[in-house]
């Protein structure tokens, strides 16, 4: 290929910039770019709580985001990931006290999959049926607040804290806790593959079934 033709490729490429979801307020999280727009859709942006609210003391808080849509020379996109830094989480670690941590995987009202894990620091050393029962408390917390929101609505109460702190409230009461934070939340399906999978599982179901029949 000829160095001409390199550069006339070069030049053709457009840069689409890429916003937030209206949830977070469709800020800007940076530019992308691509010779079709096609090229755009799929791709991840990384940011932190902190540049999108223009406030370093939220920067312990990663958010991924995936462009979902183009229009024009504007790249759309979806929550696909939030996540604390892994130093901030080593700072929460205290020797002498437990960490309890769970993986909770639920279905919002409008059917999104959603794997989220929650983290509770103690104050000192917590017997196993304590660390059991901080568990189960959190378990039961973010299934009873997936039952009643949407995708969008659990999103807000996880990057609010509201979820955190509704979990620290009831568990603080089986041993004293120093924190809790929702460590790591993960979209896993859209509402379309949630109901194809349950479609497909419907039809295996059917196929496995033994059907006896009198000669």
């Amino acid at each position: 290929m000829s160095e001409r033709s390199v550069s006339r490729q070069k030049q053709e490429k457009r840069w689409y910039d890429v916003l937030a979801p209206e949830q977070f307020g469709r800020e800007e999280l940076g530019e992308t770019p691509a010779d079709e727009s096609e090229k755009v859709l799929g791709r991840t942006i990384e940011t932190t709580l902190g540049d999108i609210r223009d406030d370093a003391s939220e920067n312990n808080t990663k958010l991924t985001f995936k462009i979902n849509e183009v229009a024009s020379d504007t790249a759309y996109t979806e929550f696909i990931k939030h996540e604390l830094t892994r130093d901030y989480l080593r700072s929460l670690v205290r020797r002498g006290s437990s960490k309890v941590g769970a993986y909770i995987t639920v279905l919002t009202t409008d059917d999104y999959r959603v794997q989220i894990q929650p983290v509770a620091l103690t104050t000192k050393d917590a017997d196993e049926s304590q660390e059991k029962a901080i568990r189960r408390t959190m378990i039961d917390i973010v299934e009873d607040a997936a039952e009643e929101r949407t995708f969008e609505e659990l999103i807000d109460s996880i990057v609010e804290g509201r979820l955190s702190s509704a979990i620290y409230n009831e568990a603080k009461t089986i041993y004293p806790l120093r924190r809790v934070e929702i460590q790591k939340t993960t979209l896993e399906a859209h509402p379309e593959e949630v109901a194809a999978e349950e479609e497909t599982s419907v039809d295996v179901d059917e196929e496995d079934v033994e059907v006896d029949v009198d000669d």
